[in-house]
């Protein structure tokens, strides 16, 4: 039995005594006023002209009679003790009993009639005794039915009505077992399940829901009526249920606590011989129901309690062995069609008996047919949805309905038999990872920082809800119209901030948003950040819901207020929420449809074990102990072997800012024009700035291809230009210029350019146009030039003043500074 307890009885007094206490929030079972007293007890009064009856909560006018439609009947003993203090809101005594009379109300009413339908009739039943126990089976008929002679083996023999109306006798197998006589062993659970009618699946009992049911249905019906789903406390329907039913083409939702039923109706009739998707979600004494994405309807039960207690089986597409369903719902045929997806309180249910699937027992369960999805088998776990659309009829005029599969997360193709190594994760407007919900670790302050890459202007990136309809508080982040938008809600009604600019497509953009209490501010790249407010008093963010990025399952989770009706198509490579990282894929608990991006990172450049670490278009490697450049091909103890003492009687020559070596040798420069450069040098100084390195080309103007490494306000710069533009590497973690030894490794492959300093964090970038090779005939320099007048305005070091130990390039090719340089000036030996 469910109910809503307190700490103490209910007291009676008048509003004036009670003036100073607070009112309590919507979510109370008075009929007119509630005030909440100290320690979560609360009591309920009445209006003036009206009297509270004795359960503490309904009131009746003076010098009437009581409320229609309820009758109330409480022994005398109350135990105050027994109270569940943790779970329960309002004082229950468990000896009392209660019973009530209770048609589904006038919500539900007022909402068919909103509807244009007519509000079904009340049927008054007379309470009989409790039906016999039956072994599940079903019967369509009331009149007796002759003697059912088929040998049916481990199935039953039913007597049924067939089309014309003539009889005819079959078998119904259980499930796993088909055949005119159940002869058949079929091991392979069915992938769309079809009922008859007299179908009937049954799963364990629900745990944890006697307090919230989220359940999303896609099911064909091929009758009017019948029964979808039920699940009771008792076999005889004498105790709580709720259940979910078809009566006349109209869904209704049935549910009792015990104290009353509740019931919420489709606003719209479900399409005959098509697909329909039911999202239905009840909350304590609230139910909502959206049929084919149409129309919210709600209902409401009454009564004191709004716990359901659920001991028996939950039974899919029939009754099972439930009796007094006629009583209670008015129907007790089963379901005739086929249901392709369950899902209840994200559990998704498979329809093959343990170990294959979730069901403990069945009957007459067969394989849907006459669906696409049934001749596609997605594997791995992967989902068949039908397209709706029609291919191309063949020579003999035929059609048929195209279908796909959703792949988890880890497997593509086209029946997701391939398995992926996810790198770097690409949406399709399909897609979605599923993160654990922010719940209250977003109450008042929230932080999110994403790096993302669109390749459409609308598409919703981030979404968590604080309700499973959509209703309530939430946090967006989507592209809407080409614009970045945060949009939250706290209670008091939606704020969104928006971007100052369009986003541009097929670009890597990071943006930051941060929200405290009513503000919030969204910064996009560089540009200014914008602010918004949200209206009302209202300053904490409930998120109880999962997080969801690139899109969600569904969009009847996303709260109408969110503009995004789409989900995201692009790359997402980097989120932080709260300053913490999120690794996207391995702190995932699910996904669907995601592939790898179009992104250095997708072809695994780092060996040995090093993990890829994507920085917009470019990337570094976090290379594990023992391996060491950029892509972690190189034992860190040959890195350290790649030094002067290689060659003990090469000089380390000392420049004094007008000096330079020159290198035309053809061993050097086939390593610099090139279209990749692996560069590994070993310097000290103590200026701020100078030029180590330097390759070009001979032109009046000085640009063209250039190679430069030099020394600038104590940081260390890679400039290098291949013919489409000149990028710019700054190491901004250290300064070089402390007169110690430092190590530099400047690596470019193709467009893309990467630079270190003492083996620390990458600083990578990327070129922009096509062009990939390095195309200079002046030789190398090293320490300056012999006219700076001619270098680009961009390459415009001081000589540099420090020495130079060691110099390598493409990792083994060791040059002779020195020795080797074609001329030189000014060198100096280094002490």
């Amino acid at each position: 039995m469910c109910s809503r307890l307190s700490s103490v009885p209910f007291k009676t007094g008048s509003l004036a005594e009670k003036k100073e206490a607070r009112k309590c929030d919507s979510d109370n079972p008075c009929e007119h006023v509630c005030f909440e007293l100290h320690d979560g007890m609360f009591e309920c009064d009445c209006r003036s002209g009206f009297i509270l009856l004795p359960n503490g909560y309904s009131c009746q006018e003076l010098n009437t009679t009581a409320e229609p439609g309820i009758e109330l009947e409480i022994s005398s003993q109350v135990l105050p003790d027994e109270v569940d203090r943790e779970q329960e809101d309002i004082l229950y005594s468990r000896d009392a009993s209660i019973s009530a009379h209770l048609d589904l109300g006038n919500d539900l009413n007022n909402d068919l009639a909103a509807a244009g339908q007519t509000p079904p009739p009340v049927v008054d039943e007379e309470p009989s005794a409790p039906p016999e126990r039956v072994q599940f089976v079903t019967s369509t008929s009331s009149t007796a039915a002759p003697q059912c002679l088929l040998e049916c083996g481990v199935g039953l023999c039913l007597d049924v009505t067939a089309p014309g109306g003539r009889r005819q006798q079959r078998c119904q197998c259980p499930l796993g077992r088909t055949g005119t006589h159940c002869e058949i062993d079929t091991s392979e659970a069915p992938r769309i399940a079809r009922f008859s009618g007299q179908s009937f699946l049954a799963f364990p009992a629900l745990r944890g829901a006697y307090k919230d049911v989220q359940v999303t249905l896609e099911f064909k019906p091929e009758a009017r009526n019948g029964v979808l789903l039920l699940a009771a406390e008792r076999d005889d329907m004498a105790g709580d249920f709720l259940a979910l039913v078809l009566v006349d083409s109209y869904l209704e939702f049935r549910f009792d606590c015990g104290s009353g039923e509740g019931g919420v109706r489709s606003s719209e009739p479900v399409l005959l011989n098509q697909w329909n998707k039911l999202t239905l979600y009840r909350h304590r004494w609230d139910a909502w129901l959206q049929l084919n994405g149409g129309k919210h309807v709600q209902g409401r039960s009454k009564g004191l309690f709004s716990r359901i207690t659920f001991r028996e089986p939950l039974f899919v597409g029939g009754p099972g062995n439930t009796t007094g369903l006629v009583a209670k719902l008015g129907a007790s045929d089963g379901f005739r069609g086929c249901i392709r997806h369950l899902e209840l309180n994200d559990h998704v249910y498979g329809f093959g008996l343990v170990p294959n699937g979730d069901a403990s027992q069945g009957f007459d369960i067969e394989e849907c047919s006459s669906d696409a999805c049934s001749r596609l088998v997605c594997q791995h776990g992967g989902k068949c949805v039908s397209t709706g659309e029609v291919i191309a009829a063949s020579s003999m005029g035929a059609t048929a309905v195209d279908a796909s599969c959703l792949c988890p997360l880890g497997y593509t193709g086209t029946y997701c038999e391939q398995r992926l190594e996810l790198q770097v994760p690409s949406f399709n407007g399909s897609s979605f990872l599923r993160y654990e919900g922010l719940g209250n670790s977003a109450l008042s302050w929230l932080e999110i920082r994403l790096v993302f890459k669109p390749d459409s202007p609308d598409g919703l990136l981030l979404y968590n809800g604080g309700r499973a309809d959509g209703v309530g508080d939430f946090a967006s982040l989507a592209i809407v119209g080409g614009h970045l938008e945060f949009t939250f809600d706290l209670g008091t009604g939606p704020a969104t901030v928006r971007s100052r600019t369009v986003v541009s497509l097929h670009s890597w953009h990071e943006v930051l948003v941060s929200r405290t209490g009513r503000s919030a501010w969204l910064q996009l790249d560089t540009q200014p950040p914008s602010h918004a407010s949200s209206p009302g008093a209202f300053t904490q963010l409930m998120l109880a819901q999962s997080l969801y990025l690139g899109g969600v399952p569904s969009l009847e989770i996303v709260s109408p207020k969110a503009k995004a009706r789409s989900s995201f198509v692009g790359c997402i490579q980097k989120l932080e929420i709260n300053s913490k990282p999120i690794r996207l894929l391995a702190s995932a608990l699910s996904g669907m449809n995601v592939v790898n991006c179009a992104h250095p990172c997708s072809t695994r450049p780092c060996s040995n074990g090093g993990h890829c670490i994507p920085d917009h278009e470019y990337f570094y490697c976090e290379c594990p102990k023992g391996f060491r450049d950029v892509h972690c091909g190189t034992p860190a103890s040959k890195m350290e072997e790649l030094t002067l003492e290689a060659i003990p009687n090469e000089p380390i020559p000392q420049f004094t800012g007008h000096s330079y070596l020159h290198f035309t040798d053809q061993e050097t420069i086939k390593r610099i024009v090139s279209n990749k450069q692996n560069i590994n040098i070993r310097f000290r100084t103590r200026s701020s700035g100078g030029l180590l390195l330097w390759s070009g080309r001979r032109s009046e103007t000085g640009g063209g291809d250039s190679l430069a490494l030099g020394v600038r306000a104590g940081m260390l710069e890679l400039r290098y230009n291949l013919g489409s533009g000149e990028v710019l590497l700054v190491y901004n973690y250290s300064r070089v210029d402390d007169g110690l030894w430092h190590r530099a490794k400047a690596i470019r492959n193709d467009q893309e350019g990467t630079l270190i300093v003492d083996n620390g964090p990458m600083v990578t970038q990327r070129s922009p146009g096509r062009l990939r090779q390095l195309n200079t005939d002046t030789g190398l320099y090293i320490g300056g030039v012999e006219d700076p007048s001619r270098l680009p305005a961009s390459h415009s070091w001081p000589g540099f003043v420090g020495c130079v130990s060691d110099f390598t390039l493409d990792g083994d090719f060791h040059v002779p500074l020195v020795h080797g340089a074609a001329s030189g000036r000014n060198i100096e030996h280094c002490e």
